[in-house]
């Protein structure tokens, strides 16, 4: 069984916002929100006990809305997140099992990596599109760029500290496919229910 093509199923998304769900209804609305801004892709992050119901009723309630699974750390919460209805995983590092589960499952993955070592394992074991966390603290930017050279059949998504500045720096370099970045679900414009600004985020980044 081949390894499902991530950048298929992200269908051209270049900006994934990173989002930690609090309740199943404010995940919609937020999910919402940022399918009205022009944002097709969210990753819901496995950081809080309702993150599967929240995965689950995006893709119940917002259809048009490509939702993923984020921090997969185990294949308990790979095969977890799939059955809720996620389209696509990511981890912020890679593992055999995962690796293996990943393809076995039929889901799109996208490994981890912080190192050439992991970019030759994710890509020995048929990923091309990988996650490179946590970007911003090992100055990814540079990073990504030297490895066009060796990896020339690599893509990144680079995750981690990248902000509305950051970002059109990364989606420049012609090796990165996609970034996930979580300030267009700000902390306090969710709390206050404020989907109108997240929306206005989101139209703002789909435009970079």
């Amino acid at each position: 069984m081949s390894v499902v093509d991530a950048e298929a199923v992200l269908r051209g998304q270049r900006i994934i916002p990173v989002y930690t769900p609090g309740s199943e209804t404010e995940a919609v609305a937020v999910a919402r929100a940022l399918l009205q801004g022009g944002i097709g892709a969210i990753e819901v992050t496995l950081r809080t006990p309702v993150a599967i119901d929240a995965i689950a009723a995006i893709a119940r309630d917002v259809p048009g809305m490509i939702v993923g699974a984020g921090t997969v750390l185990d294949v308990a919460q790979l095969h977890q997140a799939h059955r809720a209805g996620a389209r696509f995983a990511v981890s912020p590092g890679c593992s055999d099992e995962l690796l293996r589960e990943a393809r076995e499952a039929a889901i799109a993955y996208l490994p981890g990596v912080a190192t050439s070592s992991e970019v030759m394992k994710a890509f020995g074991a048929g990923y091309r599109l990988l996650k490179v966390f946590p970007a911003q603290a090992i100055n990814a930017l540079a990073l990504i760029a030297a490895w066009s050279g060796p990896f020339a059949q690599a893509r990144f998504c680079p995750t981690g500290g990248i902000d509305a500045a950051h970002a059109a720096q990364y989606l420049a370099q012609p090796n990165v496919a996609c970034l996930g970045g979580s300030w267009l679900t700000p902390k306090a414009l969710i709390e206050r229910g404020d989907w109108a600004q997240i929306e206005a985020l989101a139209r703002a980044a789909s435009a970079l």
